[in-house]
């Protein structure tokens, strides 16, 4: 071996986080990894003067995985308690030359920060599960103050009403959120109305998709960079994203692309609370509520290698699965409504909807879901050459409206508006009209929530708004 493959190989062996053994045939220890006195509780000098039968017999290794490997000639793996009491998952393999058992390499991996890390999340769910417990004593005063605070966002479903009460109540910490959902669902909504309803809401609300940044730019880009750290750096250097998100919110969207070196680096940040930029020696201290999102499992990522299982945890504080749009379509009328409100401010005109178009808004399976939906809009509102926006080619994902949904009669869909009458003042005249009819009909506000498929709790306020009582 040359010298240059002697040092390659120490440096491994020195700094990998892993500690390794080297064992000769017959079980005397030739090498170890510095970090082995430590997991172990042995110092170099005494370990490399033992033998793994010494080992074993001491309690050191219990068991030795070189000796099972000396028995079977064959690559092991097990589970060890050392005489620190630290759990390490064990891999050993031989090294044979000419059919003679020469060497046993063997590597360990320490569990116990992981086991501590896992209880810690626990114990983070079950203190935040209780506080959620004792946060549900008014739920009526409380939905009525989520009714007033919700500025832009179109909730109407009850899962989202549930969802959004739980980001209202977990806004004044500082925990990690991590909102998953397929794309377009909202997830960076949601995570700035989280901001808006947090103590950081005076501070910035930093949003990076990190599918959107190259890779090779990527340490640059977050952590930023001191003068000269690169070709073609900025003279006075740059703040990162980490350091622009100081005092508000950092939003990571597509955190499932971030790749693994970058994974590792944001670790530390969340365990540190201070980041290094790109040429500078010194750290500095950051402070900023962390959000992600992602529409990948993320689970699945951490069984294939692709992210790291410790990040996973330090960032699955608070998980929120936010629906797809066909799974709420009592969000769509509002969303529909705020859409038009915004392209008629935009284009300068006052356009409406001509009824027969909700069969399509409401029927739709819409897979890529508020985006999509918007975009279709959108295109419909450009398209029609009168102030009644006509559907502009049939949707390709249109379906027929789900049974647990109102059918749209032929005297519904034959209903116009009034003269003067807004899209908003429409619909709440519709709502109140199917309402006055179910009243009729069914014998219970929980038939009715039933029937509309939404809660029992959503009827008794709408009803309230209308002044209508149930009458069967």
């Amino acid at each position: 071996m040359s010298e240059i493959d002697r040092r390659v190989l120490r440096t491994i062996v020195e700094t990998a986080n892993d500690h390794f053994f080297i064992v000769s045939g017959d079980g005397q220890i030739v090498d170890i990894s510095p970090g082995a006195e430590a997991v172990y509780g042995v110092s170099r000098e005494e370990l490399l003067s033992s033998s793994v039968q010494q080992l074993q017999a001491a309690g050191v290794l219990k068991p030795s995985i070189t000796m099972e490997v000396m028995r079977t000639r064959r690559p092991a793996q097990l589970m060890q308690v050392t005489g620190t009491g630290r759990r390490v998952i064990a891999e050993a393999y031989p090294v044979f030359v000419d059919g003679k058992l020469e060497r046993i390499i063997s590597r360990s991996r320490d569990l116990t920060d992981l086991q501590l890390l896992q209880d810690e999340y626990a114990l983070l769910q079950k203190r935040f599960s209780e506080h959620l417990k004792r946060s549900q004593a008014a739920p009526d005063a409380e939905e009525q103050a989520l009714d007033d605070a919700l500025d832009n966002l179109q909730v109407r479903s009850s899962v989202m009403r549930e969802i959004a009460l739980l980001l209202k109540r977990v806004a004044p910490s500082d925990a990690n959120v991590l909102m998953l959902g397929e794309s377009g669902v909202g997830k960076t909504a949601f995570a700035k109305q989280l901001h808006r309803w947090s103590q950081r809401c005076d501070g910035p609300f930093i949003d990076v998709n990190c599918a959107a940044i190259p890779e090779n730019l990527f340490e640059s880009e977050m952590f930023g960079y001191q003068p000269g750290a690169f070709s073609g750096a900025a003279r006075q250097g740059k703040a990162g994203l980490l350091e622009q998100a100081e005092g508000g919110t950092l939003f990571l969207d597509e955190i499932g692309e971030l790749p693994l070196l970058m994974q590792t680096k944001l670790l530390k940040v969340i365990q540190d609370g201070s980041l290094t930029r790109l040429g500078d020696t010194r750290s500095r201290k950051v402070n900023f509520r962390l959000v992600v999102a992602t529409n990948q499992d993320l689970a699945k990522k951490v069984e294939s290698g692709l992210f790291r299982l410790d990040l996973y945890y330090r960032l699955n504080v608070i998980p929120v699965t936010l629906p797809p749009l066909r799974d709420r379509r009592e969000d769509i009328p509002d969303l529909v409504e705020a859409c038009l409100n915004r392209l008629n401010q935009r284009y300068g005109r006052q356009k409406i909807l001509d009824t027969r178009v909700w069969s399509t808004l409401m029927g739709g399976e819409w897979p890529g879901n508020v985006r999509e939906l918007e975009n279709w809009l959108e295109r419909a509102w450009l398209s029609s050459p009168t102030d009644q926006i006509e559907e502009p080619a049939a949707l390709p994902h249109a379906e027929q409206p789900p049974a647990n949904l109102p059918s749209a009669s032929p005297a519904t869909s034959a209903v116009a508006l009034e003269p003067q009458e807004t899209l908003k003042q429409y619909l709440a005249r519709l709502e109140r009209e199917t309402l006055e009819e179910l009243c009729t009909t069914l014998p219970s506000t929980y038939a009715i929530a039933e029937r509309l498929g939404i809660s029992q709790s959503s009827v008794v306020r709408r009803l309230q708004r209308y002044g209508i009582k149930v009458t069967k």
